[in-house]
């Protein structure tokens, strides 16, 4: 009996840490993504993916390693990430509006 549940956790910790290196490999890529994306809103979504990604690990850490505390850094890194998803949105969306402002006036100052 105790050495099926041996097996069993020993499965279990394969299976998590599987799942750890699957996260790192999708992190890494969206990474690249981040670096080099064509637009400023797929390097955006690919930052808020990183944040995604980044929970998901720690919330398999924190039951891979059965630390309780770690649930309550992945609940406060959403907020961080949230917000700092917020911020770059507010952000581009200012300097998107600024320049769409200066070429409505570059247009006007070209039909006097």
């Amino acid at each position: 009996m105790n050495n099926g549940a041996l097996a069993l956790e020993n499965a279990y910790e394969i299976f998590l840490t599987g799942i750890i290196i699957i996260l790192a490999v999708m992190l890494l890529f969206c990474f690249f993504r981040a670096c080099l994306g064509p637009k400023v809103a797929d390097r955006i979504v690919a930052v808020n993916m990183m944040g995604t990604i980044v929970m998901v690990m720690i919330a398999v850490l924190a039951v891979r390693m059965k630390e309780g505390y770690l649930v309550d850094i992945c609940i406060i890194y959403a907020m961080i990430s949230f917000l700092a998803v917020i911020v770059l949105t507010k952000v581009y969306m200012g300097v998107y509006l600024e320049k769409k402002q200066k070429e409505k006036e570059g247009e006007g100052n070209g039909n006097i």
